[in-house]
Protein backbone atom coordinates (compact mmCIF):
# COMPACT_ATOMS: atom_id res chain seq x y z
CA UNK A 1 0.00 0.00 0.00
CA UNK A 2 2.96 2.43 1.00
CA UNK A 3 4.36 2.73 -2.38
CA UNK A 4 0.50 2.69 -4.25
CA UNK A 5 -0.48 5.23 -1.90
CA UNK A 6 2.48 7.79 -2.84
CA UNK A 7 1.88 7.15 -6.56
CA UNK A 8 -1.72 7.64 -6.43
CA UNK A 9 -1.09 11.12 -4.47
CA UNK A 10 1.95 12.12 -6.45
CA UNK A 11 -0.19 11.45 -9.66
CA UNK A 12 -3.32 13.75 -8.16
CA UNK A 13 -0.64 16.39 -7.66
CA UNK A 14 -1.03 16.32 -4.01
CA UNK A 15 2.48 15.68 -2.62
CA UNK A 16 5.60 15.94 -4.60
CA UNK A 17 8.17 13.03 -4.77
CA UNK A 18 10.61 14.58 -2.21
CA UNK A 19 7.94 14.90 0.24
CA UNK A 20 7.07 11.36 -0.40
CA UNK A 21 10.88 10.58 0.21
CA UNK A 22 10.44 12.59 3.46
CA UNK A 23 7.13 10.87 4.34
CA UNK A 24 8.98 7.11 3.93
CA UNK A 25 11.94 7.88 5.90
CA UNK A 26 10.00 9.57 8.60
CA UNK A 27 8.23 6.23 8.49
CA UNK A 28 11.20 4.13 8.99
CA UNK A 29 12.40 5.86 11.63
CA UNK A 30 9.35 6.53 13.29
CA UNK A 31 6.54 3.26 12.23
CA UNK A 32 3.19 3.65 11.20
CA UNK A 33 1.32 3.84 7.62
CA UNK A 34 2.25 6.20 5.06
CA UNK A 35 -0.59 8.12 5.06
CA UNK A 36 -0.44 8.90 9.24
CA UNK A 37 3.26 9.83 8.65
CA UNK A 38 2.06 12.26 5.76
CA UNK A 39 -0.37 13.91 7.55
CA UNK A 40 1.67 14.10 10.45
CA UNK A 41 4.40 16.02 8.04
CA UNK A 42 1.52 18.73 7.16
CA UNK A 43 2.37 17.25 3.51
CA UNK A 44 -1.61 16.05 3.06
CA UNK A 45 -5.00 16.31 4.97
CA UNK A 46 -6.87 13.17 5.63
CA UNK A 47 -9.82 14.70 3.82
CA UNK A 48 -7.04 14.62 0.78
CA UNK A 49 -6.29 10.73 0.99
CA UNK A 50 -9.39 9.59 1.63
CA UNK A 51 -11.05 11.64 -1.63
CA UNK A 52 -7.98 10.77 -3.58
CA UNK A 53 -8.58 6.58 -2.83
CA UNK A 54 -12.60 7.08 -3.55
CA UNK A 55 -11.75 8.65 -6.43
CA UNK A 56 -8.46 6.50 -7.79
CA UNK A 57 -10.90 3.29 -6.94
CA UNK A 58 -14.26 4.40 -7.79
CA UNK A 59 -15.89 3.58 -3.93
CA UNK A 60 -17.69 5.99 -1.92
CA UNK A 61 -15.87 7.88 0.70
CA UNK A 62 -17.79 8.24 4.19
CA UNK A 63 -17.75 10.81 6.81
CA UNK A 64 -17.78 8.25 10.00
CA UNK A 65 -19.23 10.92 12.20
CA UNK A 66 -22.46 10.79 10.80
CA UNK A 67 -22.76 7.24 11.05
CA UNK A 68 -24.81 5.32 14.05
CA UNK A 69 -23.52 2.18 13.82
CA UNK A 70 -26.03 -0.43 14.45
CA UNK A 71 -25.49 -3.18 17.50
CA UNK A 72 -26.27 -6.23 15.24
CA UNK A 73 -24.07 -5.34 11.79
CA UNK A 74 -21.05 -4.40 14.64
CA UNK A 75 -21.25 -7.84 16.22
CA UNK A 76 -20.54 -9.62 13.20
CA UNK A 77 -16.55 -8.36 13.15
CA UNK A 78 -14.47 -8.74 16.05
CA UNK A 79 -12.52 -5.85 17.55
CA UNK A 80 -9.33 -7.20 16.88
CA UNK A 81 -10.42 -7.65 13.10
CA UNK A 82 -11.19 -3.75 13.02
CA UNK A 83 -8.08 -3.01 14.98
CA UNK A 84 -5.77 -5.29 12.54
CA UNK A 85 -6.94 -3.71 9.22
CA UNK A 86 -8.00 -0.43 10.39
CA UNK A 87 -11.59 -0.68 9.16
CA UNK A 88 -14.91 -0.75 10.84
CA UNK A 89 -18.29 -2.30 9.56
CA UNK A 90 -21.22 0.54 8.97
CA UNK A 91 -24.03 -1.28 7.87
CA UNK A 92 -25.71 -4.75 5.88
CA UNK A 93 -28.22 -5.06 3.33
CA UNK A 94 -29.68 -8.41 2.16
CA UNK A 95 -26.21 -10.27 1.69
CA UNK A 96 -24.12 -7.17 1.11
CA UNK A 97 -21.92 -5.91 4.40
CA UNK A 98 -20.76 -2.40 4.02
CA UNK A 99 -17.26 -1.35 5.28
CA UNK A 100 -15.27 1.79 6.45
CA UNK A 101 -11.62 0.83 5.38
CA UNK A 102 -8.26 3.15 5.32
CA UNK A 103 -7.07 0.65 2.42
CA UNK A 104 -10.16 -0.49 -0.03
CA UNK A 105 -7.56 -2.41 -2.16
CA UNK A 106 -6.69 -4.63 0.92
CA UNK A 107 -7.52 -7.76 -0.25
CA UNK A 108 -6.40 -9.56 2.35
CA UNK A 109 -9.03 -7.77 4.85
CA UNK A 110 -11.57 -7.97 2.45
CA UNK A 111 -11.51 -12.11 2.27
CA UNK A 112 -11.37 -12.03 5.96
CA UNK A 113 -13.98 -10.33 6.45
CA UNK A 114 -15.74 -12.68 4.13
CA UNK A 115 -14.99 -15.53 5.60
CA UNK A 116 -16.02 -14.85 9.18
CA UNK A 117 -19.16 -13.34 7.69
CA UNK A 118 -20.22 -14.71 5.26
CA UNK A 119 -21.58 -11.72 3.66
CA UNK A 120 -20.00 -10.45 0.50
CA UNK A 121 -18.02 -6.88 0.96
CA UNK A 122 -18.74 -3.71 -0.26
CA UNK A 123 -15.60 -1.53 0.75
CA UNK A 124 -15.94 2.71 1.34
CA UNK A 125 -13.13 4.40 1.88
CA UNK A 126 -12.71 6.79 5.59
CA UNK A 127 -9.99 8.54 6.90
CA UNK A 128 -7.52 6.49 9.36
CA UNK A 129 -8.56 8.35 12.26
CA UNK A 130 -12.08 8.53 12.07
CA UNK A 131 -12.18 4.73 11.63
CA UNK A 132 -9.76 4.60 15.13
CA UNK A 133 -12.16 6.95 16.93
CA UNK A 134 -15.55 5.12 15.98
CA UNK A 135 -13.52 1.52 17.15
CA UNK A 136 -13.37 3.07 19.95
CA UNK A 137 -16.30 4.55 20.36
CA UNK A 138 -18.53 1.22 19.68
CA UNK A 139 -16.23 -1.70 20.86
CA UNK A 140 -14.56 0.18 24.25
CA UNK A 141 -11.32 1.66 24.15
CA UNK A 142 -7.96 0.29 22.42
CA UNK A 143 -6.86 -1.18 25.61
CA UNK A 144 -10.24 -3.68 25.78
CA UNK A 145 -8.97 -6.86 23.93
CA UNK A 146 -5.25 -6.32 26.06
CA UNK A 147 -8.08 -6.21 29.22
CA UNK A 148 -9.64 -9.60 28.40
CA UNK A 149 -6.30 -11.62 27.49
CA UNK A 150 -5.26 -10.47 31.40
CA UNK A 151 -8.04 -11.09 32.90
CA UNK A 152 -7.97 -14.61 31.32
CA UNK A 153 -4.12 -14.81 32.70
CA UNK A 154 -5.01 -13.75 35.73
CA UNK A 155 -7.81 -16.22 36.00
CA UNK A 156 -5.20 -19.27 34.69
CA UNK A 157 -2.71 -18.04 37.55
CA UNK A 158 -5.77 -17.95 40.41
CA UNK A 159 -7.13 -21.71 39.23
CA UNK A 160 -3.68 -23.46 39.37
CA UNK A 161 -3.15 -21.49 43.06
CA UNK A 162 -3.25 -23.77 45.96
CA UNK A 163 -5.29 -21.45 48.05
CA UNK A 164 -7.58 -24.79 49.38
CA UNK A 165 -11.14 -23.40 50.77
CA UNK A 166 -10.02 -20.04 51.40
CA UNK A 167 -13.11 -17.64 50.27
CA UNK A 168 -11.22 -14.06 50.29
CA UNK A 169 -8.63 -12.80 47.16
CA UNK A 170 -6.26 -11.09 49.21
CA UNK A 171 -5.25 -8.31 46.77
CA UNK A 172 -1.67 -7.10 47.46
CA UNK A 173 -2.22 -4.08 45.12
CA UNK A 174 -3.14 -0.33 47.13
CA UNK A 175 -5.62 1.67 45.18
CA UNK A 176 -4.36 5.53 45.34
CA UNK A 177 -6.11 7.75 43.14
CA UNK A 178 -2.99 9.85 42.51
CA UNK A 179 -1.58 6.96 40.73
CA UNK A 180 -4.81 5.92 39.12
CA UNK A 181 -4.72 9.29 37.44
CA UNK A 182 -0.99 8.79 36.23
CA UNK A 183 -1.10 5.29 35.34
CA UNK A 184 -2.21 5.79 31.85
CA UNK A 185 -0.74 2.32 30.20
CA UNK A 186 -2.80 0.50 32.71
CA UNK A 187 -6.34 -1.21 31.31
CA UNK A 188 -8.72 1.01 31.58
CA UNK A 189 -11.46 -1.13 32.90
CA UNK A 190 -9.16 -2.14 35.68
CA UNK A 191 -8.57 1.53 36.24
CA UNK A 192 -12.02 2.40 36.19
CA UNK A 193 -13.10 -0.46 38.92
CA UNK A 194 -10.38 0.73 41.11
CA UNK A 195 -11.79 4.41 40.93
CA UNK A 196 -15.22 3.41 41.76
CA UNK A 197 -14.44 1.38 45.06
CA UNK A 198 -11.87 3.95 45.90
CA UNK A 199 -14.66 6.84 45.21
CA UNK A 200 -17.07 4.49 47.14
CA UNK A 201 -14.88 4.47 50.16
CA UNK A 202 -14.45 7.99 49.92
CA UNK A 203 -18.21 8.89 50.16
CA UNK A 204 -19.30 6.28 52.75
CA UNK A 205 -21.09 4.20 50.82
CA UNK A 206 -22.43 0.96 52.28
CA UNK A 207 -23.36 -0.62 48.89
CA UNK A 208 -22.23 -0.26 45.27
CA UNK A 209 -24.63 -1.39 42.42
CA UNK A 210 -23.47 -2.16 38.98
CA UNK A 211 -26.80 -2.61 36.99
CA UNK A 212 -27.04 -3.44 32.78
CA UNK A 213 -29.76 -2.55 31.09
CA UNK A 214 -31.26 -2.65 27.37
CA UNK A 215 -29.79 0.64 26.29
CA UNK A 216 -27.91 1.77 29.43
CA UNK A 217 -25.31 0.63 32.05
CA UNK A 218 -25.10 2.53 35.21
CA UNK A 219 -23.71 2.67 38.69
CA UNK A 220 -25.01 3.50 42.19
CA UNK A 221 -24.05 4.19 45.42
CA UNK A 222 -25.99 3.14 48.26
CA UNK A 223 -25.06 6.42 50.79
CA UNK A 224 -27.05 6.95 54.18
CA UNK A 225 -29.49 4.23 52.97
CA UNK A 226 -30.44 5.80 49.37
CA UNK A 227 -29.04 4.87 46.25
CA UNK A 228 -27.38 7.88 44.02
CA UNK A 229 -26.59 7.12 40.39
CA UNK A 230 -22.66 8.08 39.55
CA UNK A 231 -21.63 6.83 36.98
CA UNK A 232 -23.04 6.20 33.24
CA UNK A 233 -20.40 3.84 31.83
CA UNK A 234 -20.11 2.89 28.09
CA UNK A 235 -22.22 0.19 27.73
CA UNK A 236 -19.64 -1.73 25.73
CA UNK A 237 -18.07 -1.88 29.03
CA UNK A 238 -20.40 -3.74 31.11
CA UNK A 239 -18.39 -7.39 30.38
CA UNK A 240 -15.67 -6.17 31.26
CA UNK A 241 -16.50 -4.35 34.63
CA UNK A 242 -18.17 -7.62 35.62
CA UNK A 243 -15.45 -9.56 34.73
CA UNK A 244 -12.93 -7.46 36.56
CA UNK A 245 -15.40 -7.58 39.69
CA UNK A 246 -15.90 -11.40 39.04
CA UNK A 247 -12.57 -12.31 38.69
CA UNK A 248 -11.35 -10.35 42.06
CA UNK A 249 -14.15 -11.91 44.46
CA UNK A 250 -12.55 -15.34 42.99
CA UNK A 251 -15.85 -16.16 41.10
CA UNK A 252 -16.17 -18.05 37.81
CA UNK A 253 -16.30 -15.76 34.85
CA UNK A 254 -17.10 -18.09 32.62
CA UNK A 255 -20.79 -18.82 34.44
CA UNK A 256 -22.96 -16.22 33.41
CA UNK A 257 -26.52 -17.96 34.20
CA UNK A 258 -26.23 -18.50 37.84
CA UNK A 259 -25.95 -16.49 40.68
CA UNK A 260 -22.49 -15.98 42.85
CA UNK A 261 -21.06 -15.19 45.67
CA UNK A 262 -17.53 -13.81 46.73
CA UNK A 263 -15.63 -11.64 48.93
CA UNK A 264 -13.04 -9.05 47.82
CA UNK A 265 -10.50 -7.71 50.43
CA UNK A 266 -8.24 -4.79 49.17
CA UNK A 267 -5.88 -2.30 50.29
CA UNK A 268 -6.43 1.78 49.76
CA UNK A 269 -4.74 4.50 50.23
CA UNK A 270 -6.08 7.40 51.38
CA UNK A 271 -3.68 10.44 52.17
CA UNK A 272 -0.66 8.27 53.16
CA UNK A 273 -2.64 6.40 55.23
CA UNK A 274 -3.69 2.44 54.15
CA UNK A 275 -7.26 1.60 54.66
CA UNK A 276 -8.38 -2.21 54.68
CA UNK A 277 -11.43 -3.01 53.63
CA UNK A 278 -13.73 -6.19 52.92
CA UNK A 279 -16.41 -6.36 50.20
CA UNK A 280 -18.99 -9.06 50.21
CA UNK A 281 -20.34 -10.05 46.35
CA UNK A 282 -23.28 -10.96 45.10
CA UNK A 283 -23.70 -11.20 41.15
CA UNK A 284 -27.05 -12.42 39.66
CA UNK A 285 -27.90 -12.83 36.12
CA UNK A 286 -30.22 -10.37 34.71
CA UNK A 287 -31.99 -9.81 30.90
CA UNK A 288 -29.71 -7.41 29.55
CA UNK A 289 -26.45 -9.24 31.84
CA UNK A 290 -25.43 -9.72 35.48
CA UNK A 291 -25.93 -7.66 37.96
CA UNK A 292 -23.44 -7.27 41.01
CA UNK A 293 -23.47 -5.81 44.07
CA UNK A 294 -21.26 -5.46 46.50
CA UNK A 295 -21.03 -4.44 49.93
CA UNK A 296 -19.01 -2.61 51.76
CA UNK A 297 -17.95 -4.04 55.33
CA UNK A 298 -15.75 -1.25 56.86
CA UNK A 299 -13.97 -1.46 60.34
CA UNK A 300 -13.43 1.59 60.84
CA UNK A 301 -17.37 2.52 60.39
CA UNK A 302 -18.64 -0.32 62.81
CA UNK A 303 -19.96 1.45 66.17
CA UNK A 304 -19.49 -0.53 68.57
CA UNK A 305 -20.03 1.87 71.33
CA UNK A 306 -23.58 1.53 72.79
CA UNK A 307 -24.47 4.87 74.22
CA UNK A 308 -23.62 6.14 70.22
CA UNK A 309 -26.05 3.80 68.25
CA UNK A 310 -29.52 5.68 68.93
CA UNK A 311 -30.68 4.19 72.01
CA UNK A 312 -32.39 6.63 74.48
CA UNK A 313 -31.19 6.32 78.15
CA UNK A 314 -34.18 3.86 79.61
CA UNK A 315 -34.24 1.72 76.54
CA UNK A 316 -30.60 1.26 76.71
CA UNK A 317 -30.57 0.95 80.53
CA UNK A 318 -33.14 -2.08 79.65
CA UNK A 319 -30.91 -3.80 76.69
CA UNK A 320 -27.99 -3.70 78.66
CA UNK A 321 -29.63 -5.06 81.82
CA UNK A 322 -30.88 -8.05 79.97
CA UNK A 323 -27.78 -8.80 77.89
CA UNK A 324 -25.95 -9.35 81.41
CA UNK A 325 -28.60 -12.19 82.35
CA UNK A 326 -26.47 -15.56 82.34
CA UNK A 327 -29.32 -17.38 80.37
CA UNK A 328 -32.74 -16.18 78.19
CA UNK A 329 -33.34 -15.16 74.76
CA UNK A 330 -33.11 -11.47 73.02
CA UNK A 331 -34.41 -10.78 69.70
CA UNK A 332 -33.47 -7.58 67.27
CA UNK A 333 -35.84 -7.24 64.73
CA UNK A 334 -36.37 -4.77 61.85
CA UNK A 335 -35.79 -5.11 58.01
CA UNK A 336 -32.76 -5.91 55.94
CA UNK A 337 -30.11 -2.95 56.57
CA UNK A 338 -31.64 -1.75 59.56
CA UNK A 339 -28.48 -1.82 62.06
CA UNK A 340 -29.88 -5.35 63.88
CA UNK A 341 -26.23 -6.48 63.17
CA UNK A 342 -24.19 -3.45 64.57
CA UNK A 343 -26.33 -3.82 67.67
CA UNK A 344 -25.97 -7.08 68.19
CA UNK A 345 -22.17 -6.65 67.58
CA UNK A 346 -21.80 -4.12 70.23
CA UNK A 347 -23.74 -6.39 72.61
CA UNK A 348 -21.58 -8.80 72.39
CA UNK A 349 -18.30 -6.51 73.20
CA UNK A 350 -19.72 -5.63 75.55
CA UNK A 351 -20.07 -8.89 77.41
CA UNK A 352 -17.05 -10.23 75.53
CA UNK A 353 -14.85 -11.19 79.07
CA UNK A 354 -12.29 -13.80 79.23
CA UNK A 355 -13.90 -15.87 81.53
CA UNK A 356 -17.10 -16.54 79.19
CA UNK A 357 -17.36 -18.75 75.67
CA UNK A 358 -19.22 -16.57 73.05
CA UNK A 359 -20.12 -18.35 69.95
CA UNK A 360 -21.43 -17.01 67.26
CA UNK A 361 -23.51 -18.24 63.60
CA UNK A 362 -23.71 -15.92 60.93
CA UNK A 363 -24.54 -15.87 57.26
CA UNK A 364 -22.31 -14.15 56.00
CA UNK A 365 -19.84 -13.25 59.24
CA UNK A 366 -19.26 -9.55 58.31
CA UNK A 367 -16.36 -8.26 60.72
CA UNK A 368 -14.34 -10.11 63.01
CA UNK A 369 -14.49 -9.78 66.83
CA UNK A 370 -11.44 -10.99 68.48
CA UNK A 371 -12.20 -13.25 71.21
CA UNK A 372 -15.25 -14.40 69.50
CA UNK A 373 -15.88 -18.45 68.06
CA UNK A 374 -17.33 -16.98 64.33
CA UNK A 375 -19.08 -19.69 62.20
CA UNK A 376 -20.04 -18.99 58.96
CA UNK A 377 -22.84 -21.15 57.17
CA UNK A 378 -22.87 -22.92 53.97
CA UNK A 379 -26.07 -24.04 52.70
CA UNK A 380 -24.69 -26.26 49.99
CA UNK A 381 -22.91 -28.47 52.45
CA UNK A 382 -25.96 -28.44 55.27
CA UNK A 383 -24.08 -26.30 57.26
CA UNK A 384 -27.35 -23.95 58.35
CA UNK A 385 -28.20 -21.90 61.53
CA UNK A 386 -30.11 -25.17 63.17
CA UNK A 387 -27.49 -27.38 62.60
CA UNK A 388 -24.60 -25.39 63.49
CA UNK A 389 -27.02 -24.52 66.92
CA UNK A 390 -26.47 -28.46 67.80
CA UNK A 391 -22.84 -28.64 67.91
CA UNK A 392 -22.80 -25.56 69.65
CA UNK A 393 -24.78 -26.80 72.64
CA UNK A 394 -21.05 -29.05 72.62
CA UNK A 395 -19.05 -26.49 72.74
CA UNK A 396 -19.87 -25.47 76.24
CA UNK A 397 -20.99 -22.15 75.49
CA UNK A 398 -22.22 -19.24 77.61
CA UNK A 399 -23.80 -16.69 74.91
CA UNK A 400 -24.68 -17.52 71.72
CA UNK A 401 -25.56 -15.14 68.64
CA UNK A 402 -27.78 -17.01 65.71
CA UNK A 403 -27.65 -14.68 62.58
CA UNK A 404 -31.17 -15.31 62.07
CA UNK A 405 -34.09 -17.40 63.58
CA UNK A 406 -35.45 -18.14 59.70
CA UNK A 407 -37.99 -21.40 60.49
CA UNK A 408 -39.33 -23.81 63.45
CA UNK A 409 -35.99 -25.75 63.70
CA UNK A 410 -33.79 -22.58 64.16
CA UNK A 411 -36.26 -21.18 66.59
CA UNK A 412 -37.02 -24.42 68.67
CA UNK A 413 -33.10 -25.28 69.53
CA UNK A 414 -32.56 -21.42 70.00
CA UNK A 415 -35.28 -21.58 72.91
CA UNK A 416 -34.29 -24.61 74.16
CA UNK A 417 -30.86 -23.11 74.51
CA UNK A 418 -32.17 -20.36 76.08
CA UNK A 419 -34.02 -22.59 78.61
CA UNK A 420 -31.29 -24.50 79.49
CA UNK A 421 -27.97 -21.86 80.46
CA UNK A 422 -27.54 -20.17 77.45
CA UNK A 423 -27.53 -16.41 76.81
CA UNK A 424 -28.97 -16.17 73.31
CA UNK A 425 -29.33 -13.20 70.78
CA UNK A 426 -30.71 -13.62 67.69
CA UNK A 427 -32.46 -11.33 64.67
CA UNK A 428 -36.31 -11.57 63.57
CA UNK A 429 -38.05 -9.84 60.85
CA UNK A 430 -41.04 -7.93 62.48
CA UNK A 431 -42.08 -4.36 61.64
CA UNK A 432 -42.40 -3.97 65.64
CA UNK A 433 -41.06 -5.44 69.04
CA UNK A 434 -44.81 -6.83 69.94
CA UNK A 435 -45.24 -8.42 66.57
CA UNK A 436 -42.00 -10.64 67.44
CA UNK A 437 -43.74 -12.46 69.70
CA UNK A 438 -46.69 -13.73 67.50
CA UNK A 439 -44.33 -14.16 64.63
CA UNK A 440 -42.69 -17.07 66.79
CA UNK A 441 -45.78 -18.84 67.71
CA UNK A 442 -47.22 -18.64 64.40
CA UNK A 443 -44.13 -20.44 63.75
CA UNK A 444 -45.40 -23.14 65.87
CA UNK A 445 -43.43 -22.44 68.91
CA UNK A 446 -45.98 -23.10 71.96
CA UNK A 447 -46.63 -19.64 74.25
CA UNK A 448 -45.14 -20.91 77.53
CA UNK A 449 -42.31 -21.39 75.47
CA UNK A 450 -41.83 -17.76 74.13
CA UNK A 451 -43.10 -16.50 77.60
CA UNK A 452 -40.14 -18.45 79.19
CA UNK A 453 -37.65 -17.87 77.42
CA UNK A 454 -37.56 -14.16 75.88
CA UNK A 455 -36.60 -11.00 78.51
CA UNK A 456 -35.99 -8.53 75.66
CA UNK A 457 -37.54 -7.27 72.30
CA UNK A 458 -35.46 -4.42 70.28
CA UNK A 459 -36.75 -3.22 66.97
CA UNK A 460 -34.79 -1.09 65.05
CA UNK A 461 -34.99 1.42 62.30
CA UNK A 462 -31.98 3.48 60.57
CA UNK A 463 -32.68 7.30 60.02
CA UNK A 464 -30.00 9.59 58.11
CA UNK A 465 -28.69 12.33 60.49
CA UNK A 466 -29.19 16.03 59.06
CA UNK A 467 -25.74 17.27 58.33
CA UNK A 468 -24.51 18.87 61.05
CA UNK A 469 -21.91 21.63 58.60
CA UNK A 470 -25.17 22.94 56.79
CA UNK A 471 -27.93 22.79 59.02
CA UNK A 472 -30.24 25.70 59.69
CA UNK A 473 -33.68 26.16 61.34
CA UNK A 474 -36.96 25.97 59.49
CA UNK A 475 -40.58 26.99 60.55
CA UNK A 476 -43.09 24.44 60.61
CA UNK A 477 -46.58 24.94 61.62
CA UNK A 478 -47.61 23.31 65.46
CA UNK A 479 -50.74 21.87 63.81
CA UNK A 480 -48.44 19.59 61.22
CA UNK A 481 -45.90 18.94 64.75
CA UNK A 482 -48.46 17.68 66.83
CA UNK A 483 -49.70 15.64 63.62
CA UNK A 484 -46.77 13.31 63.83
CA UNK A 485 -46.95 13.10 67.40
CA UNK A 486 -45.57 16.30 69.50
CA UNK A 487 -47.45 17.51 72.35
CA UNK A 488 -49.14 21.44 71.83
CA UNK A 489 -46.40 22.74 74.31
CA UNK A 490 -43.85 20.84 72.29
CA UNK A 491 -45.00 21.85 68.75
CA UNK A 492 -44.75 25.80 70.06
CA UNK A 493 -41.21 25.61 71.66
CA UNK A 494 -38.84 23.81 69.76
CA UNK A 495 -36.85 24.24 66.68
CA UNK A 496 -36.87 21.93 63.75
CA UNK A 497 -33.53 21.88 61.38
CA UNK A 498 -32.85 20.60 58.12
CA UNK A 499 -29.92 20.36 56.36
CA UNK A 500 -29.27 23.09 53.25
CA UNK A 501 -26.93 21.06 51.33
CA UNK A 502 -23.12 21.48 50.92
CA UNK A 503 -19.75 19.73 49.68
CA UNK A 504 -19.84 18.01 52.93
CA UNK A 505 -22.95 16.04 52.70
CA UNK A 506 -23.22 15.75 48.28
CA UNK A 507 -25.62 18.35 48.56
CA UNK A 508 -28.23 16.02 50.00
CA UNK A 509 -28.73 17.49 53.53
CA UNK A 510 -27.77 14.44 55.32
CA UNK A 511 -24.75 13.00 56.63
CA UNK A 512 -24.42 9.90 58.67
CA UNK A 513 -26.73 7.32 60.08
CA UNK A 514 -28.53 6.88 63.86
CA UNK A 515 -31.00 4.31 64.89
CA UNK A 516 -33.94 4.85 66.50
CA UNK A 517 -35.05 1.93 69.17
CA UNK A 518 -38.60 0.36 70.33
CA UNK A 519 -37.14 -1.64 73.55
CA UNK A 520 -40.34 -4.29 74.54
CA UNK A 521 -38.95 -5.82 78.06
CA UNK A 522 -40.98 -9.32 78.42
CA UNK A 523 -41.86 -8.95 82.16
CA UNK A 524 -44.49 -10.60 84.09
CA UNK A 525 -47.52 -8.71 82.84
CA UNK A 526 -46.41 -9.20 79.30
CA UNK A 527 -45.87 -12.99 79.57
CA UNK A 528 -49.50 -12.99 81.15
CA UNK A 529 -51.04 -12.15 77.45
CA UNK A 530 -48.04 -14.29 75.98
CA UNK A 531 -49.75 -17.52 77.97
CA UNK A 532 -53.47 -16.63 77.10
CA UNK A 533 -52.30 -16.02 73.13
CA UNK A 534 -53.21 -12.38 73.11
CA UNK A 535 -52.50 -10.48 70.09
CA UNK A 536 -49.53 -8.16 69.09
CA UNK A 537 -52.11 -5.21 69.46
CA UNK A 538 -52.82 -6.18 73.20
CA UNK A 539 -48.87 -6.72 74.04
CA UNK A 540 -48.32 -3.25 72.20
CA UNK A 541 -51.12 -1.84 74.72
CA UNK A 542 -49.39 -3.02 77.93
CA UNK A 543 -46.08 -2.11 76.59
CA UNK A 544 -47.12 1.15 76.11
CA UNK A 545 -48.64 1.17 79.55
CA UNK A 546 -45.31 0.08 81.18
CA UNK A 547 -43.84 2.95 79.63
CA UNK A 548 -41.99 1.51 76.38
CA UNK A 549 -40.35 4.58 73.98
CA UNK A 550 -41.66 3.23 70.38
CA UNK A 551 -40.06 3.98 67.15
CA UNK A 552 -42.00 7.16 66.54
CA UNK A 553 -41.58 8.57 70.16
CA UNK A 554 -37.52 7.60 69.55
CA UNK A 555 -37.64 9.53 66.55
CA UNK A 556 -39.39 12.32 67.74
CA UNK A 557 -36.51 12.45 70.19
CA UNK A 558 -34.03 12.73 67.47
CA UNK A 559 -36.32 15.73 66.02
CA UNK A 560 -36.54 17.61 69.46
CA UNK A 561 -32.58 17.23 69.65
CA UNK A 562 -32.11 18.67 65.77
CA UNK A 563 -30.50 15.16 65.12
CA UNK A 564 -32.86 14.39 62.44
CA UNK A 565 -35.64 15.96 60.01
CA UNK A 566 -39.18 15.41 60.18
CA UNK A 567 -39.84 13.66 56.82
CA UNK A 568 -36.83 11.01 57.92
CA UNK A 569 -39.14 9.67 60.85
CA UNK A 570 -42.45 9.94 59.12
CA UNK A 571 -40.80 7.77 56.27
CA UNK A 572 -39.33 5.10 58.56
CA UNK A 573 -42.05 4.89 61.48
CA UNK A 574 -45.87 5.04 61.83
CA UNK A 575 -47.78 7.15 64.15
CA UNK A 576 -48.64 5.30 67.84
Amino acid sequence: MALKLGEILIKHSLISRDQLDKALEHQRTNGGKLGSNLVQLGFVTEDDITRCLSKQFGVPSVNLSFFEIDGSVLELVPSEVCRKYDLIPVNKAGATLTVAMSDPTNIHAINDINFITGYSVEPVVAAETSIKEAIDKYYGSAHTVELQKTLEKVQEQMEVEDVGDVQVLEETEELDLSDLTKAVEEAPVVKLVNKIIFDACIRGASDIHVEPYEKEFRIRYRIDGVLYIVLNPPIKLKDAITSRIKIMSRMDIAEKRLPQDGRIKVKLKIQDRIKELDFRVSVIPCLFGEKVVMRLLDKDRLMLDMTKLGFETESLNKFEVAIEKPYGMILVTGPTGSGKTNTLYSAIQKINRPEVNIVTCEDPVEFNIPGVNQVMMHDQIGLNFSAALRSFLRQDPNIILVGEVRDFETAEIAIKAALTGHLVLSTLHTNDAPSAITRLMNMGIEPFLVASSIHLIVAQRLIRKVCANCKEPIKVAPQALMEIGFSEEDARNITIYKGRGCQQCHSSGYKGRIALYEVLEVNDEVKELVLVGASALEIRRKALENGMVTLRQSGLEKIRHGVTSIEEVVRETLSN
